[in-house]
């Protein structure tokens, strides 16, 4: 399976994944390093170009020699604090082939071959000729074995990552964001994506023809791509390949596995756990974020909050708008912000006093509008300021029109930034660093995309990166077949704050007002659906308490799983996932569809053999339709085990949510 050359005059090295069911072959051609992907013997990447080129140094793509290679296998398991499982694997071989001149190596690549996907990665040694080197391009390319079905967002645009997935063929696109999810005519499920971006540009692919997609990194105001002082590291690159589209989310853990170990010690103070908040009722315009009569951030209606939380077992309160900086317009605010100091209407001692006493904690929220200069002039004793108020997660956000970030150069001037290039990487590591000194946990919205450095931080529990909820209640909304197409794009990179959770669908006002493209029992699907170990039950107290039944589900979910099962689905079709909860032996499950209602036969098999479960189902009514009847939900109990095959009918845009619980002692 491993094959270790070494020597000038090697041509092609290989590595094969444990089970030998991918392999890559690297070669130089002509000085140029290229390499091959394929599964079972069938091509997946055709001989695609690597490479490096410097603007201010001698570029490491042409004149390039195999000084040598090794290869090692590795088989771990290794324990998430928190996350979709406890327990990850990590099986793969390595290849490291090691280029040069002259015999003096000059560049690394290395390979990790899984068997249901691979990364690679540039190392890079220090020049000691050019200390500093500017990367003008990337020459990383995925020359692709045919025009497949894409599913993807377009890059550089002024929205960010907020888009609807376009669902076209490969050749159709300019330049896409990762994950970028593809299917092939021969039935296999790829997935192009990076993991660990640290210091670096984030990656989009541009179409450059031939069913070729080369890395295009975003750049700096200056046209630099990267900036780079001595040895350096690029993030990896990396594809999954699957046989079915559940297989991308099984293959989705090889992320996570391409970053490095914990770097905080112990995470014990990290709580995973669900929250409410001072939100949904600024987006359908019940109050506002800035100060006034209609402020929504004041100091009765944030108690009103926290004792719904108290009452009904959610461990947050987010509340935005609370601090000086939303008068007028808050987008083209990011210079007023200030971070320690609330509105006169928000007692904050006060508060999280009464917080504190009802076994309830604040979330707090930063929002920066794109301020990178005054967040960070303010950064440390913002933390604190948060940490002596019992805060122990913050929502930070960055609204602000991809490519308008300001930052001042070395010479004074101001110059604009894109939103998820180097300088704003830099960026967000500054700010979970920071948070971590005050073992603060950070759910980032208008966020850099998730490359798994949950791992390595995992404080930085969730992030948004695609069109949310937010979207229903003051757009077209996100349409019934978005929340079916994330688990097979957005969320292989990573958890998502989406805010489900969304009861009023039905009334006057709703159906008026906000285009929510779902059933009640879709919207508690959700929340086994959509991963994020901060969950947001994001509808209004008064309307879960009108509806306490359909409620129990929110109530019961947890936000911190053992394991994970995806069952069934196609992308932008239907999803059927399963999860264990971390802290008992229950599992959960949900399932949704897009607008084409269909009947399901679920396996459950994932339960444990020889017990027998109480399955609560929460699921569409005989009559529900996501715009014609969205409330319609029946809810019912049956005993279910391992052997039965549970049938589902779905509504259309509709869903299924079920609790099992053990009835008999294991």
């Amino acid at each position: 399976l491993l094959s270790a050359v070494a020597g000038p005059l090697c041509a092609m090295v290989t590595v094969s994944s444990p089970q030998a069911v991918l392999e890559v072959g690297f070669s130089v051609e002509g000085g140029q390093p290229r390499y091959t992907v394929s599964r079972l013997g069938e091509t997946v990447i055709r001989p695609s170009r690597l490479g490096l080129q410097f603007a201010d140094a001698p570029g490491l793509d042409t004149g390039l020699a195999i000084i040598g290679s090794a290869t090692r296998a590795v088989d771990e398991t290794w324990t998430q604090p928190w996350g979709e499982s406890e327990k990850v694997r990590n099986h793969y071989n390595e290849l490291r082939v090691d280029l040069g001149r002259d015999g003096a190596t000059l560049l690394s690549v290395v390979f990790r071959v899984y068997d249901s996907g691979l990364g690679f990665r540039y190392e890079v040694p220090a020049d000691a000729g050019h200390a500093k080197r500017s990367i003008s391009n990337e020459l990383t390319e995925f020359a692709l074995g045919g025009d497949h079905q894409a599913w993807w967002t377009g890059a550089y645009l002024p929205n960010r990552y907020e888009y609807l997935y376009r669902h076209t063929p490969l050749s159709a696109i300019w330049k896409a964001d990762t994950p970028l999810t593809m299917k092939t005519d021969s039935g296999l499920y790829l997935s192009l994506h990076e993991a660990a971006l640290v210091d670096y540009a984030a990656m989009t692919l541009e179409n450059i023809g031939d069913n070729t997609l080369k890395a295009d990194l975003i750049p700096w105001s200056d046209g630099a791509r990267v900036k780079t002082e001595g040895a350096f590291v690029t993030p990896w690159r990396t594809l999954e390949v699957a046989d079915t589209a559940v297989g991308l989310i099984a293959a989705s853990d090889l992320i996570l596995n391409l970053n490095e170990p914990n770097r905080l010690g112990d995470a014990a103070w990290i709580e995973p756990g669900k929250y409410v908040g001072v939100w949904w009722e600024m987006h359908i315009r019940q109050s506002t974020w800035a100060s006034g009569p209609r402020h929504g951030a004041n100091t009765a209606n944030v108690k009103r909050y926290i004792d719904f939380a108290a009452k009904y077992g959610f461990k947050g309160v987010l509340v935005e708008g609370w601090n000086v900086g939303w008068d007028g317009d808050w987008i083209a605010n990011s210079e007023l912000f200030n971070f320690t100091l609330p509105y006169p209407d928000y007692d904050f001692d006060e508060l999280a006093r009464y917080a504190r006493a009802k076994g309830v904690r604040i979330i707090g929220h930063h929002e920066t509008s794109g301020g990178i200069g005054n967040y960070e002039a303010q950064l440390e004793p913002a933390m604190k300021f948060m940490a002596d108020h019992g805060v122990r997660a913050i929502k930070t956000g960055y609204v602000k029109q991809n490519g308008q970030i300001p930052r001042v150069d070395d010479t004074g001037k101001t110059v604009h930034e894109w939103q998820h290039g180097q300088f704003m990487v830099r960026h967000y590591q500054k700010v979970i660093e920071a948070a971590a000194r005050q073992h603060i946990a950070i759910n980032t919205h208008e966020p850099i995309k998730d490359t798994g450095l949950r791992r390595t931080w995992p404080n930085w529990m969730s992030r948004e990166g695609a069109r949310g909820q937010e979207y229903n209640a003051w757009s077209d909304g996100n349409g019934p077949a978005h929340t079916a197409t994330l688990p097979f794009t957005r969320l292989l990179s990573g958890p998502m704050d989406f805010t489900p959770g969304i009861f009023d669908l039905g009334s006057e006002v709703a159906r008026r007002e906000r285009n929510i493209p779902t059933t009640l029992a879709k919207q508690l699907a959700l929340y086994v659906v959509i991963y994020s170990p901060l969950q947001m039950a994001a509808d209004l107290p008064e309307n879960y308490e009108a509806k306490p039944a359909a409620f129990q589900f929110i109530r019961d979910v947890p936000a911190d799983w053992a394991e994970t099962r995806a069952l069934a689905g196609e992308i932008g079709e239907y999803v059927v996932i399963a999860r264990r909860d971390r802290a008992s032996p229950d599992w959960y499950l949900g399932a949704l569809t897009n607008a084409h209602g269909r009947l399901l036969s679920v396996p459950l098999g994932f339960l444990e053999s020889g017990r027998r479960y109480r399955a609560q189902l929460y699921r569409d009514g005989l009559v529900a339709h996501w715009d014609k009847n969205p409330e319609s939900v029946l809810i019912e109990t049956r005993e279910l085990g391992s052997q039965d095959l549970l049938q589902l009918r779905l509504a259309p845009g509709g869903g299924a949510a079920i609790r099992f619980v053990p009835i008999d002692p294991e």
